[in-house]
């Protein structure tokens, strides 16, 4: 994945702008590309666009929306900048923060009215350190149904996007300006591209497990919930340019992905008032802190698995959630009409499990303190007939990536950015710090839009000699 010299280079056909990548990015750059009436091409390297959005539940956080405002919520750029800079505990760029919050609302509500993206307001709790309801996903609350949006989207405005190409090469000239590329077609053959422009929308590094071992070595051995396609290659191509990263050990990860049956179970089953436990039936953590966080310490426990626990109220509010369903019909959730059942389905140690459940109802009457600071009180106790799913901890994308400014252009370590690279989503630096506690739920597809509207706007300016 080298960057190649671009002089005397000749290329099959030229496109203005080029994105490498279908995931929620570089679809969201491509129809601001087309928006401005540019002509753009996509490259993706798998058969059917999927990667990381495919994979996630689909909800993308965003102020001052009109989907916000039809509902009654009172939100503001202030509120979510803040609420992104607590959870990061301040270690991330704060300008970078409040220009991403500040183009989630217009993006949102141009995806919606101007591309038919099917998006609702998630309602009826709070994910964790959000302070309003700004969750937008599709009914499904599945990532599955949001990239099949993007994909409908893009036909409609007649983005063309090339499958089974995967970018090798790219060539640029002595001052870092992108002339083309190199890709790889599944029967081996090669094709050469040249543009004007290049977006790079290709995620992180989740899947290259030497990058993972050199800059993340507490995850080389969770299991990996991400997209295999997930290769750094941006990361890659951006250093050999002389381009600046940060971040480069932050993460998503996961707390509750069920097994072995690899299926996602949504956080929202602890923000309503489920547990977890390990296997010597005992709770390990305040479960409110952050599901990304989770997945590290959810890893760390005896054998890498931990028991959701939770009742027929908090099941039925699960049942808003497609994977959830999906867990349903995988028989990866049990249910138990007793807690002598519950010791039964989940075989944890019984003096200790019914300690544990004897603890959060003395905790949520209102009695004691929890050990680990969460706040009981705020939710209805665990009732009988209950439900356990056994889960893992695991990883689902890295945050870190290339620096870009407000244009989504890629910046050299001296400040001065790369003449015609743009960058988004994993690619780019995220918003969440240095680690894993500083994401914020729904900051990956936060990103991924934004940026990716940004890149795309920025570029098709560039093509139209407005830069």
């Amino acid at each position: 994945m080298p960057v190649l010299p671009l002089s005397g280079e000749t290329f099959d056909v030229t496109v203005p702008v080029v994105v490498i990548g279908a995931g929620a990015c570089g679809l969201t750059a491509a129809l601001m590309v087309a928006d401005a009436g540019v002509e753009v091409l996509v490259l993706e390297r798998d058969a059917v666009p999927q990667g990381s959005t495919a994979l996630s539940s689909g909800m993308i956080p965003a102020c001052e929306t009109r989907i916000q405002a039809a509902a009654g919520v009172s939100d503001s750029i202030e509120i979510m900048t803040a609420d992104i800079l607590s959870k990061a505990h301040g270690e991330t760029d704060e300008d970078m923060v409040r220009t991403i919050v500040a183009e989630s609302g217009p993006t949102i509500d141009w995806l919606v009215d101007q591309h038919a993206i099917e998006l609702t307001l998630v309602e009826g709790f709070l994910y964790p350190n959000h302070r309003e309801l700004r969750m937008h996903a599709p009914v499904s609350r599945t990532g599955a149904d949001l990239i099949g949006n993007f994909s409908q989207a893009a036909e409609t405005a007649g983005i063309d996007i090339m499958t089974e190409a995967q970018v090798v090469d790219l060539y640029a000239d002595d001052h870092g300006m992108i002339g083309g590329l190199r890709l790889l077609r599944p029967d081996g053959t090669n094709e050469k591209l040249g543009c004007k422009a290049l977006i790079l929308a290709c995620n992180g590094f989740g899947g290259n497990p030497e990058m993972l071992a050199r800059l993340i070595p507490e995850m080389t051995d969770a299991n990996y919930f991400g997209h295999m396609g997930n290769q750094g290659e941006a990361i890659t191509w951006g250093e050999e340019l002389g381009a600046a990263t940060a971040d480069l050990g932050a993460y998503q990860g996961h707390g509750s992905v069920a097994h072995p049956h690899g299926i996602l179970i949504s956080w929202a089953l602890m923000m309503r008032g489920g547990i977890q436990v390990n296997r010597e039936g005992k709770r390990f953590s305040n479960e409110h802190l952050g599901y990304s966080e989770q997945g590290r310490i959810v890893t760390a426990q005896p054998g890498s698995i931990a028991w959701n626990i939770f009742d027929q109220r908090i099941y039925d509010g699960g049942l808003d959630f497609e994977d959830f369903r999906q867990a349903i019909k995988s028989d990866a959730i049990r249910r138990a009409d007793t807690l002598d059942d519950l010791v039964a389905i989940t075989d944890l140690p019984k003096d200790d499990l019914l300690a544990t459940m004897a603890d959060i109802a003395a905790l949520a009457a209102g009695q004691g303190k929890d050990e680990f600071g969460r706040d009981f009180t705020t939710m209805p106790g665990l009732e009988a007939p209950y439900y356990a799913v056994k889960v893992t901890g695991s990883l689902f994308h890295t945050q870190g990536g290339l620096k870009v400014n407000d244009q989504a252009q890629v910046m050299r370590e001296d400040g001065r950015v790369l003449p015609n690279l743009f960058a988004g989503g994993g690619a780019a630096r995220g918003v969440s710090g240095p680690s894993d506690w500083g994401y914020l739920s729904g900051n990956g597809l936060l990103t991924a839009v934004t940026l990716g509207r940004m890149a795309g706007r920025a570029a098709a300016r560039l093509c139209n000699g407005d830069a």
